[in-house]
C-alpha cells in the first residue's frame, strides 16, 4: 500500500536523521533475532531424522519410546544414550556403549559392522535454552569457555541464552505496555482537553488521587499475594502508568480546541470524537510522541528495577533485571556485571535515537526533504 504524500515527507525526514535509521536497523535486527529465540538458543534439536522420518523436538513432544528407548517421558536428547538411539535407528547396543556406538555410525555409518539407516540431529547455534541447567562440574557462575559463550549464572543457566530470551521480553513487555498506557492516556487527555469544565476538574482530581498512590508498595503488596507472571506485571504497569501522558495531552487539547479548523468544524457539523482524534489529535502527536521514549525507557527500567529486588518477574523467567543482582551478588565473576551493562545500555540507547527521529519525522515546524 501506497504512502501518502505527508507520510512520504515524514519518512524522508525520518531517514535524514541518519543515527535514529541506523538505530532502527540495528534495534529492528537485534529484536529479529530475539523473535527467532528457540531457533537460536534451544536444548531441543531444531530437527531430527531417526529411521528415514523427520522431527521436530523443539515444536513437539517426542517420548523416548518414539527413538526405540524404554520411557513415556520426553526424550532427554543431551544424553549421550538418546542421541546414539537416533543416529542408529534404535539400535539396543546404545545402551552398553553409546559412546563408542556413536562414533561408529559417524564415522563409518554401522554398528558392528552392520549398516544402519544412519540418523541426524540439527542443534540450536546455542544448545541451551534459557533455564537449562549446564554441567559446570559444580562452578556456579561459570567462567566464559567455547561451551558457555558469556559463562553461566548462580543457577548454572547459560548466560547468553538468557540474554537472548530477556532482551525479547523485555522489548516486547515494554511495547504491550506503553501501547495500552497511551491508548488509556491519550483518551483521558483528550476528553479533559477538549471539554474542558466540569469534566476536565473531575479528571484533573482523580488522576492527582491515583498518581499519589505509592505504586512500589501497591506492586510489592500485589506480587506476595499473587502468583507473579507476566500478565499480573503489564496490569500492574499500566494501572500506574497511564496517567504519565494525561497531562501533555490535555494540555495540547486546550489550546488547539479554540483554533479556527475546530471551530469550522464544529460549524459543519462534525462530531465531537471525528474532531478530537480525526484533526486536534494528528496536531498533537509531536509532544505525544517526544514523551514516548520516556514512557519505553522507564518501563524497562521499571521492571528490571523490580526484578533485581526480587518482586517483578517469576524467578524462572529471562529477566535481565536478575542478571544485574546476580553480577552484585558474584563480584567475583565480572563478566555478569558487563553482559548486564551493555545489554541495557545498548537496548536503551538504540530507543532513544529512534524516537528522537519520530519526533522530528511528526514535527510540523521541521523542514521536510
Amino acid at each position: 500500500m501506497a504512502l501518502s504524500p505527508l507520510n512520504q515527507r515524514r519518512w524522508r525526514n525520518f531517514k535524514a536523521n541518519r543515527r535514529a535509521l541506523w538505530s532502527l536497523i540495528i534495534l529492528g535486527f537485534l529484536y529479529g533475532l530475539s523473535l527467532c529465540a528457540e531457533l537460536l538458543a534451544n536444548d531441543h534439536p531444531l530437527l531430527v531424522r531417526y529411521q528415514g522420518q523427520w522431527h521436530t523436538p523443539f515444536l513437539n513432544f517426542y517420548s523416548e519410546q518414539a527413538f526405540g528407548g524404554d520411557l513415556r517421558t520426553e526424550a532427554e536428547y543431551s544424553l549421550p544414550e538418546v542421541q546414539c538411539l537416533i543416529m542408529s535407528a534404535g539400535a539396543l547396543e546404545c545402551w552398553d556403549d553409546p559412546e563408542g556406538i556413536l562414533a561408529e555410525v559417524q564415522e563409518q555409518g554401522t554398528v558392528l559392522g552392520q549398516p544402519v539407516d544412519k540418523g541426524y540431529i540439527l542443534w540450536a547455534p546455542i544448545p541451551y535454552s534459557y533455564k537449562t541447567i549446564v554441567n559446570t562440574r559444580g562452578v556456579a557462575p561459570g567462567p566464559i569457555t567455547a561451551q558457555n559463550w558469556l559463562g553461566t549464572d548462580d543457577a548454572s543457566r547459560d548466560v547468553l541464552a538468557r540474554v537472548i530470551y530477556g532482551f525479547r521480553l523485555s522489548i516486547t513487555f515494554a511495547l504491550v505496555v506503553t501501547a495500552i498506557s497511551s491508548v488509556v492516556g491519550v483518551i483521558a487527555g483528550a476528553i479533559q482537553g477538549y471539554f474542558g469544565g466540569l469534566t476536565d476538574l473531575v479528571f484533573q482530581r482523580v488522576i492527582e488521587i491515583w498518581s499519589s498512590i505509592p505504586s512500589l508498595y501497591v506492586i510489592i503488596i500485589l506480587s506476595a499475594v499473587f502468583s507473579r507472571s507476566v500478565s499480573l506485571m503489564v496490569f500492574l504497569m499500566v494501572l500506574f502508568g497511564w496517567t504519565a501522558l494525561v497531562g501533555v495531552v490535555r494540555a495540547e487539547f486546550l489550546r488547539a480546541r479554540n483554533f479556527e479548523y475546530v471551530r469550522a468544524a464544529k460549524a459543519l457539523g462534525v462530531g465531537d470524537m471525528a474532531i478530537m482524534f480525526r484533526h486536534v489529535l494528528p496536531n498533537a502527536m509531536v509532544a505525544t510522541l517526544t514523551f514516548m521514549p520516556f514512557l519505553i525507557v522507564g518501563t524497562i527500567s521499571a521492571l528490571a528495577g523490580l526484578d533485581y529486588l526480587g518482586f517483578g518477574l517469576p524467578a524462572s523467567a529471562p529477566s535481565l533485571g536478575q542478571l544485574a543482582r546476580q553480577a552484585q551478588q558474584n563480584l567475583q565473576m565480572p563478566s555478569l556485571a558487563f553482559v548486564a551493562f551493555f545489554t541495557y545500555a545498548t537496548m536503551l540507547t538504540l530507543i532513544v535515537f529512534i524516537f528522537e527521529g519520530v519526533r522530528d519525522a511528526f514535527d510540523p515546524r521541521k523542514t521536510f526533504r
